[in-house]
């Protein structure tokens, strides 16, 4: 009869250096593991930076393409190319800043005032955004807006003659024009309605012929309603009673009188 004697656990037959040797293999393939997803991190982020490289190679081809339409007066054209461009790159200050020149040349100054306010957000110190913006704010007569987007412009670049001989100066005369067309409108306005004034009072002849015949014919009517002077006297009966009242001897009603109504 065969007998049964407790059985050792399996892990109590595997020998120290097995058990070592598989501990280290395990551990190369967690370092193995690790690395697989160190370069998965690379290569996704090599990838991105590719794109980003492409949308930026493709965005300047379109710049190009764009500017060179614009220098052949084919506006519309140079739009939709900075357009497709902006799709790329939208934080280009560069592409809104042309957009502006060309939508200025159309005399389209809303679009082109904000298409150069959006270069300036981009590059805030880029002076020709400024001076562009300046030039669109002129177009649309904001001639102190234009001044001050000059003077940031003149601020960022010193040097520049064009922003100072031509641009700032063209703006102060036009602001001088303004101020001056203002005080003569104030004061013509001022005028007319002095003139108005002046219409609505006339100037009577109070010692014409017409005028004392008419106060005298008022004074002779005063004159006869005070020479006789009527009142209605209601007695206690209920009797109604018209009595004359003379000026030297008036009618006094006695007690048993009521006066309704003169």
């Amino acid at each position: 009869m065969a007998s049964f004697g407790w059985k050792r656990k399996i892990g109590e037959k595997v020998s120290k250096a097995t058990s070592q040797q598989f501990e280290a293999e395990a551990a190369d393939d967690r370092d193995l593991g690790d690395d697989d997803d160190a370069n998965w991190v690379l290569a996704a982020k090599r990838r991105k930076e590719i794109l980003l490289e492409d949308c930026v190679r493709k965005s300047k081809e379109l710049k190009d393409e764009g500017a060179t339409l614009a220098e052949n007066r084919r506006y519309r054209e140079a739009l939709v190319k900075w357009d497709e461009a902006l799709q790329l790159t939208p934080e280009d200050a560069t592409l809104y800043e042309m957009k502006s020149q060309v939508l200025m040349s159309l005399h389209e100054m809303f679009p082109a005032v904000h298409a150069a306010e959006m270069a300036v957000q981009r590059n805030p110190r880029s002076w020709d955004a400024w001076q562009t913006l300046g030039r669109a704010q002129l177009g649309l007569g904001e001639i102190a807006l234009a001044i001050r987007s000059f003077q940031v412009s003149l601020h960022i670049f010193p040097m520049n003659p064009e922003v100072w001989k031509e641009d700032l100066s063209w703006a102060r005369k036009l602001q001088v024009q303004q101020k001056a067309t203002k005080t003569e409108s104030v004061q013509a306005l001022a005028k007319r309605e002095e003139l108005v004034v002046q219409e609505s009072i006339p100037d009577y002849d109070f010692e014409s012929d017409e005028i004392v015949a008419v106060c005298a014919a008022i004074a002779e009517k005063e004159k006869a309603l005070s020479a006789s002077k009527t009142m209605v006297i209601v007695s206690a009966s209920g009797t109604v009673k018209t009595v004359t009242e003379q000026d030297n001897c008036p009618a006094t009603p006695d007690e048993t009188l009521f006066i309704r109504a003169r």
